[in-house]
């Protein structure tokens, strides 16, 4: 998939890789998209239930290399 941005959340526990994401979201466009990659298995859910209630697309997630991997769409 194509992105425009990407984090990359590695080693950060929970809540680090959502507040690190938000924050790499405010400089982007509407429409842009964010490539996560994490290792907290707790991101899984907590990505999910941060696009639900900010708004934005989780467009899709998986794993990459024992890593989990979300695309985002910012609102």
């Amino acid at each position: 998939m194509n992105f425009d941005k990407e984090f990359d959340a590695s080693g950060l526990a929970c809540p680090l890789p959502i507040v690190k994401t938000k924050k790499s979201l405010s400089d982007m466009a509407s429409g842009q998209v964010l490539r996560v990659v994490a290792t907290d298995p707790g991101s899984v859910c907590d990505m999910a239930a941060f696009a639900e209630q900010t708004g934005n697309t989780l467009l899709e997630q998986g794993s990459e290399g024992g890593k989990f991997v979300f695309f985002l769409r910012k609102a």
